[in-house]
C-alpha cells in the first residue's frame, strides 16, 4: 500500500525524457566544429548520388557519430529513441531535417573508395594533431636508452549469420543480401555463414587506434598489411619517429618470408611468429642449437618452459635488414601436432623473427614482448563491448567500412576527452629487470672496439664533455647553441618552448648522439618559424641534436672543429645495462569514466517556444530560382546549403551539468555559474 505521505500522479501529455548519451553527442559535435573536422569533412569527403533529395554527407556522418555514441544495439532502436530529439539533434551539427533510416542504408549502399578513402585521410590527420599535444606519446625504451614505439597489426572476423538453405536444379538460387560484403567463412558454428575479416592498426601504448582495412571473408591479408604499414610511416612522419624503431608485432599469419619481404624494405622494424619451419634445417641454425640455450624462461602463469636460442643474424629477406631468429623449444610426450610450432624428435620448436638489435633487447626481452599481447586482445574486446564495431551497419563493403573507420574515431576522441577530464601521467613498468653487467659484457665483447670493451669492463662510470652541436644549416637558421639547456635536461628554443629528449643511441668510439625535439602544436604558430625551420611549409616540428664524447677518447681533427658551448656535461654513463620500461596509459579507465559521467548528468533542452516573427515572414516567402525550377546541376555550397539549418531557426541551448571548468574551456564552451 502507497505511504500516506507519497502522492503518484499520471500526466495524459506527451514528454520523452531526453537520452543519456545526449550529452556526449552534443559534446562530440562541439569538439569537432570547433576543432574544424565538420567543415573539413564538407569540403573533402563529397559524394554526390541521384535521387538523394536535401540530405548530403554530412547528414549521415552527424547520424552514424550518434549511433556510434549511442552504443544502440540496431539502427531501427536508435532511431525510436532518437525520434523526439530529431531537431535539437540535427542542430548541434548545424543541419536542419533528419534524415530517414532508409536514406542512410541508401548513401551507405552506394558510397565508393575515393569517399572512404577522403575520410580516412582526415581520420589520420586529426590522429596524429591530438597524440602530437601528448609527446612522447608512451614508448618502450630499451636497456640502451632508446625510444621504441610497438604497433600491434592483426585481422578480427565477424560472421553475418544466414539461414543454410537447400540447392537443387528445381530451385532457383538463393539471393543473399551480404554477398557484396562477406565471403563463405568457417568460425565453428553454422555452415551456412559467411564472414568478413578486418585488419586492425593498433598504437600498444596510447591505445589509438590508427587504421582499418577490410575484406571479404579472409580478405587479402598482405594487401591489407601493406596499407597498414603506409599507415604506420605517415604517423611516424608525424612524430619524427625514425621508422626502424616502430616495432611492428605480427602473429603467424604474417609469418612467411614472401610476407614479410615488403615490409622490411620499408624500413620499419617487426617482430612476428614465423611459421616457415624450413629455417631449422639452415647450417647456421642448426649448428646453434646443438650448443647449449642462451636462456631458459619460465612464463608465470602457465609455468611453460623454454629455452630460448639467439641465432645470428640471417639475410633471409632479399635487399632487406638481417633478420635475428630466435627459437624457442620445449619438450612434450605427445605425438600429435602442436597447435603452435612443428614437432622433431620430441621437441617443440617455435621460431620467432625480429629486427631487433641484440644489444638493445635480450632473447628473453624479445620472447616477452610477443607474448605480452594483452594490451591488443583487451581493446578488442573493450571495443566490442562499448562499441561493437564489427556490427553490421552496411550490407555493402564501402558502406561498412566508413562506418568502422567512424567508430574508430569516436575511440580516439573519447581518450583524448578523457585525458582532458581526468589528467593521467604517463605510467612506468618496468617491462624487464637490469640486466647483470657480466652476462651482457659476455655476448658483445668481441664486436666491440678495444676501447669501448674496455670501459664496459670496469665499472666506473663514464665522464663526457660538453655537448657539440650540429653547425648552422644552409638555410643560415638556428643552429643547436642558440637552444638553451635547462636544469632538466631539456632545451628551451629562442621563442620559448621546451624540447624534449626523443632519442639517445651510441654511435662510434664510445660517443652518444642525444636528440631533442619540439612539439608540432607549438612549432606551427610559431612566429619564428620561418627562422627556424628549413621550410615553411613542413609539417615536423624542430629537432636539435648533441653528440656527447667520453673525455679518455681521442677526437678526430673533424671532430674537434665542431663548435663548442660552456653548458654543463649532459649525461654519465649510458644505460647499457639499464632495464626495458613499458610507458603507456590507463586502457579503459579514461574513456569509462568519461561516459559514467556524462551519461548520469542532467541535460536541459532549451528552445523558445515562439519563433520569431522575421523567421515565420522568411519561411512564408521562399522563393525558387529559375535554375532550381530548370532542375540545373547544383554546386557543392548549394547543395549543403539545402539541408543547413537556418539562421532564423530559434536559438537551441543545451545545458550539460557535472562537468568542471577546465574540461568547459578545452571543448570552448562557457561555464554557467551555479545557482
Amino acid at each position: 500500500m502507497t505511504h500516506s505521505s507519497v502522492h503518484l500522479q499520471i500526466a495524459s501529455d506527451d514528454q520523452p525524457s531526453v537520452p543519456d548519451w545526449f550529452a556526449e553527442v552534443a559534446i562530440v559535435a562541439q569538439v569537432f566544429t570547433t576543432s574544424g573536422v565538420l567543415h573539413r569533412i564538407e569540403e573533402q569527403v563529397r559524394f554526390s548520388r541521384a535521387r538523394f533529395g536535401t540530405n548530403e554527407l554530412i547528414d549521415i556522418v552527424a547520424v552514424l557519430i550518434g549511433y556510434a555514441v549511442s552504443a544502440e544495439p540496431t539502427l531501427l532502436a536508435f532511431y525510436d529513441r532518437l525520434t523526439p530529439f530529431a531537431t535539437p539533434f540535427m542542430a548541434l551539427f548545424a543541419r536542419n531535417i533528419l534524415p530517414h533510416r532508409s536514406t542512410v542504408s541508401r548513401f551507405l549502399a552506394a558510397l565508393d573508395q575515393p569517399t572512404v578513402e577522403a575520410l580516412r585521410s582526415l581520420f589520420l590527420d586529426d590522429l596524429v594533431l591530438r597524440t602530437a599535444q601528448t609527446f612522447p606519446p608512451g614508448g618502450l625504451w630499451d636497456r640502451l636508452g632508446q625510444h621504441w614505439l610497438v604497433v600491434d597489426v592483426d585481422a578480427t572476423k565477424q560472421a553475418a549469420r544466414q539461414r543454410a538453405l537447400p540447392s537443387s536444379p528445381e530451385l532457383p538460387v538463393a539471393h543473399r543480401r551480404c554477398r557484396r560484403v562477406c565471403a563463405p567463412g568457417y568460425l565453428g558454428r553454422k555452415r551456412g555463414e559467411v564472414a568478413r575479416s578486418r585488419t586492425t592498426v593498433l598504437q600498444a601504448h596510447s591505445h589509438h587506434w590508427l587504421g582499418t582495412f577490410s575484406g571479404a571473408g579472409n580478405g587479402d591479408y598482405q594487401a591489407e598489411l601493406k596499407r597498414a604499414c603506409e599507415t604506420i610511416i605517415s604517423y611516424a612522419g608525424w612524430l619524427c619517429m625514425p621508422l626502424a624503431h616502430i616495432l611492428i608485432r605480427l602473429d603467424g599469419l604474417y609469418g612467411t618470408l614472401a610476407t614479410l619481404t615488403p615490409l622490411l624494405a620499408s624500413g620499419l622494424g617487426v617482430l612476428v611468429r614465423c611459421k616457415d619451419y624450413s629455417l631449422l634445417d639452415l647450417p647456421a641454425v642448426a649448428a646453434r642449437l646443438k650448443a647449449p640455450p642462451d636462456v631458459q624462461t619460465v612464463h608465470p602463469e602457465s609455468g611453460a618452459a623454454r629455452d630460448l636460442f639467439d641465432c645470428p643474424p640471417l639475410p633471409l629477406c632479399p635487399g632487406g635488414p638481417p633478420l635475428r631468429l630466435l627459437v624457442a623449444t620445449h619438450p612434450t610426450t605427445f605425438t600429435a601436432k602442436p597447435p603452435i610450432g612443428i614437432l622433431r624428435d620430441g621437441i617443440v620448436y617455435e621460431l620467432f623473427l625480429t629486427t631487433a638489435p641484440a644489444e638493445a633487447f635480450t632473447c628473453s626481452d624479445v620472447l616477452d614482448l610477443y607474448l605480452h599481447r594483452g594490451s591488443f586482445e583487451t581493446v578488442l574486446s573493450d571495443e566490442d563491448q562499448e562499441q561493437s564495431t564489427d556490427r553490421w551497419c552496411s550490407l555493402s563493403p564501402w558502406g561498412q567500412e566508413f562506418w568502422q573507420i567512424l567508430s574508430q574515431w569516436l575511440w580516439n576522441l573519447r581518450l583524448d576527452m578523457g585525458h582532458h577530464l581526468s589528467a593521467v601521467p604517463l605510467h612506468l613498468t618496468e617491462f624487464a629487470a637490469a640486466v647483470e653487467p657480466a652476462a651482457a659484457v659476455t655476448s658483445s665483447l668481441a664486436a666491440e672496439p678495444d676501447l669501448t670493451s674496455a670501459a664496459r669492463l670496469t665499472n666506473e662510470p663514464v665522464c663526457y664533455g660538453p655537448p657539440r652541436w650540429a653547425r648552422r644549416s644552409f638555410t643560415k637558421g638556428f643552429a643547436g647553441s642558440d637552444f638553451v639547456m635547462q636544469p632538466d635536461g631539456t632545451l628551451r628554443c629562442p621563442a620559448g618552448h621546451p624540447l624534449t629528449p626523443h632519442e639517445r643511441r651510441p654511435e662510434r668510439h664510445g660517443s652518444i648522439r642525444i636528440v631533442y625535439g619540439a612539439r608540432i602544436t607549438h612549432c606551427r604558430p610559431c612566429p619564428l618559424r620561418a627562422q627556424c625551420l628549413e621550410s615553411a611549409t613542413t609539417r615536423k616540428p624542430r629537432q636539435v641534436s648533441a653528440v656527447l664524447w667520453p673525455m679518455d677518447v681521442a677526437v678526430s681533427g673533424a671532430d674537434r672543429s665542431a663548435p663548442a658551448t660552456a653548458d654543463p656535461p649532459v649525461g654519465t654513463r649510458p644505460p647499457a645495462l639499464a632495464p626495458v620500461l613499458w610507458g603507456d596509459w590507463p586502457r579503459s579507465q579514461l574513456r569509462r569514466s568519461l561516459v559514467r559521467l556524462l551519461r548520469r548528468q542532467t541535460v536541459e533542452l532549451t528552445v523558445p517556444t515562439r519563433p520569431s516573427e522575421e523567421g515565420l515572414r522568411a519561411s512564408s516567402e521562399t522563393v525558387s530560382t529559375r535554375a532550381e525550377r530548370a532542375h540545373w546541376r547544383l554546386s557543392w555550397q548549394q547543395r549543403l546549403a539545402r539541408n543547413a539549418r537556418p539562421a532564423s531557426a530559434p536559438l537551441l541551448t543545451v545545458t550539460i551539468h557535472g562537468l568542471p571548468a577546465a574540461f568547459a574551456q578545452y571543448i570552448r564552451v562557457n561555464l554557467v555559474a551555479a545557482a
